[in-house]
């Protein structure tokens, strides 16, 4: 017999060669590896062989600390490698060959024009050379945003995208400054502490390892913003991302002018600004990952009605002690293929809490309810393997429960046992609880008990419409 789609399919289209998801593929696989060959070229005619081996060795000291602390930060709902590789490979390869490129000619057009060299290199470094980078890393995250709309959905999205192209941009230019340091050492003949190479290892990786990420993180959080606008502020999703990458040029040539400001100005400016801008910067992150946590707390709720997820779920799912907790119960008792069944059951639920919030929002596009099978279907499948560990990780971080405070015999002077002038004992006010009792938690309309620890802050969200039903024994 046959049945209905469940949705609205298209006419099947023939597409051309062009429009082939391996030919896209292709072809930006092949710039990026063409600019890496020739950014390779640039750097090592500059600083020479030996002095580009110097300045790989220590330029790619920091790298892993960046890389590792931008994932930190997208623990919540973790995009996937692969663009993270792209844009560290567009950074390191594609805009500093930009910024190589364009920056040497604006530097010489302006010095052929005035007939004043120095103060076409103040002009460069402090006008042109912010405009030409930031531009040339926003390209990434404008990419991602554009071609990669689903895993670009708030603003820790465009801060973890701006912050990996911005390191892989960092990386080359370090090999450049510190190749070339090493050359002059070697014509000095200066070495150890006192070495300009010793002097530009300091400033550059150890006290600003985090500058050029720090300013294009502001174009990254224009472009998260922007993705947290609905369709009908078409102007303000225009204006976000115009304004990130105007506030990240603006950091940019006050970081680069500091030198002009005196014997002390490059200090003056990384105390006064730069760690302050860096701080804050680092403490909205970690604000609106809490935001993100709270979002899977207070839309997991109606899956659990819907019989999808158990009801100490959406509180395990919620926290990050939780979750690690979870993978480290199925590493013990179910090794490494247990460990990443739980992460992948933690990845598909929080993207199923974020999916839901869009829709709510109207954002979540016209395959809303496809994209959301997908999802639970998944979690039905790893459920036999998550379900045991986030059971035990709620029961491990749930809060005790309230003790009950011995009542004064003077509190009820006309109840009790033994009359009213007897050693009395107080009706106890409340029956004391279990830590964790998940059949408790949840009813039809949302949590029963006002102490529950696995409550959402309010009555989950009744949707429009009737989440599937799992499948069950009296279901297909």
């Amino acid at each position: 017999m046959a049945t209905c789609p469940p949705y609205p399919t298209r006419a099947h289209r023939h597409t051309h060669w062009w429009q082939r998801t391996w030919v896209r593929y292709g072809a930006l696989i092949t710039l990026l590896a063409l600019s890496g060959l020739v950014i390779l070229a640039l750097v090592r005619e500059q600083t020479g062989t030996q002095g580009f081996l110097v300045g790989l060795g220590l330029a790619v000291l920091p790298v892993p600390l960046l890389i590792t602390a931008f994932r930190w930060l997208d623990r919540v709902d973790p995009g996937p490698w692969r663009n993270l590789l792209f844009c560290f490979a567009w950074g390191a390869c594609a805009a500093a060959l930009i910024a190589i490129v364009a920056n040497s000619f604006a530097t010489r057009w302006i010095a052929t024009a005035t007939a004043d060299p120095a103060s076409a290199d103040t002009l460069g470094a402090t006008v042109i050379a912010p405009v030409v980078e930031e531009s040339a890393k926003a390209a990434a995250v404008l990419l991602v945003f554009l071609f990669r709309r689903r895993d670009f959905t708030g603003i820790v999205d465009g801060v973890v995208v701006a912050g990996v192209t911005a390191t892989g941009f960092a990386f080359t230019e370090n090999i450049l400054y510190l190749g070339t340091a090493f050359g002059t050492d070697q014509l000095t003949g200066d070495s150890g502490i006192a070495s300009v190479t010793a002097a530009t290892f300091f400033v550059r990786v150890v006290m600003s390892p985090f500058a050029h990420p720090l300013f294009t993180v502001l174009t990254g959080i224009g472009f998260g913003v922007a993705a947290l606008s609905t369709g009908r502020h078409h102007l303000r999703r225009a204006l976000l991302p115009l304004a990130g990458l105007l506030l990240a040029m603006g950091m940019h040539a006050l970081w680069n002018g500091s030198a002009a400001f005196g014997e002390y100005g490059f200090f003056a400016v990384y105390a006064a600004f730069m760690v302050p801008s860096f701080g804050l910067l680092t403490w909205l992150v970690i604000w609106t990952r809490q935001r993100e946590l709270g979002t899977v707390r207070a839309e997991l709720p109606a899956y659990v009605v819907a019989g999808w997820l158990t009801p100490a779920e959406p509180y395990a799912l919620g926290s990050m002690r939780a979750r690690r907790i979870a993978r480290q119960y199925a590493r013990r008792h179910a090794g490494k293929e247990g460990a990443r069944a739980v992460a992948r059951y933690e990845a598909c639920a929080t993207s199923v809490a974020f999916l839901r919030q869009r829709g709510r929002r109207g954002r979540a596009g016209a395959d809303f309810a496809v994209r959301e099978r997908a999802l639970l279907d998944a979690l039905w499948h790893l459920r036999d393997l998550a379900r045991p560990a986030l059971d035990h990780a709620a029961r491990a971080t749930a809060p005790p429960p309230p003790v009950p405070q011995p009542v004064p015999p003077w509190a009820y002077p006309y109840g009790g046992t033994h009359g009213a002038y007897g050693l009395r004992t107080a009706p106890t006010p409340y029956a004391p609880q279990a830590p964790y009792a998940p059949h408790a938690l949840y009813g039809p309309l949302g949590p029963q008990a006002p102490h529950n620890p696995y409550a959402p802050p309010h009555t989950p969200y009744a949707p429009p419409y009737t989440p599937y039903a799992p499948p069950g024994p009296h279901r297909p």
